[in-house]
């Protein structure tokens, strides 16, 4: 089965299709700018990688959120509840991290198919 590569530089790829599975890396928005901001900035990326990849957030299987704070999961969960709509919603889990730089607040990785 072939492996496809979609955004791919010398450390990562942006999205990896492996048969009908697409596997997005970790997804972060415009450092410094606030929750609602990079959360919206977060989900916009995730829907233009999954149509490059032939898929849509209807697909997705499973979401990882990582906050840099989880006094933030009420802002991050506004937005995202209004992205998914009240369906299709996919398995997920939100824990905090220290992220790649303290600009960043929201990073999500998601798992989705393909058909």
């Amino acid at each position: 089965m072939a492996i496809e590569r979609i955004e791919s530089g010398p450390r990562m790829s942006q999205a990896v299709i492996h048969g009908n599975t697409v596997y997005l890396a970790g997804q972060v928005g415009a450092p410094g700018k606030s929750v609602t901001e990079q959360t919206k900035a977060v989900l916009a990326s995730i829907e233009r990688l999954l149509a490059a990849a032939g898929s849509d957030k209807s697909k997705i299987l499973s979401a990882t959120i990582w906050l840099a704070d989880m006094a933030d999961f009420g802002e991050m969960n506004a937005v995202w509840d209004v992205w998914v709509g009240g369906k299709d919603a996919p398995a997920r889990a939100t824990g905090e991290a220290k992220l790649a730089t303290p600009d960043y607040k929201v990073e999500i990785i998601v798992v989705a198919a393909r058909d």
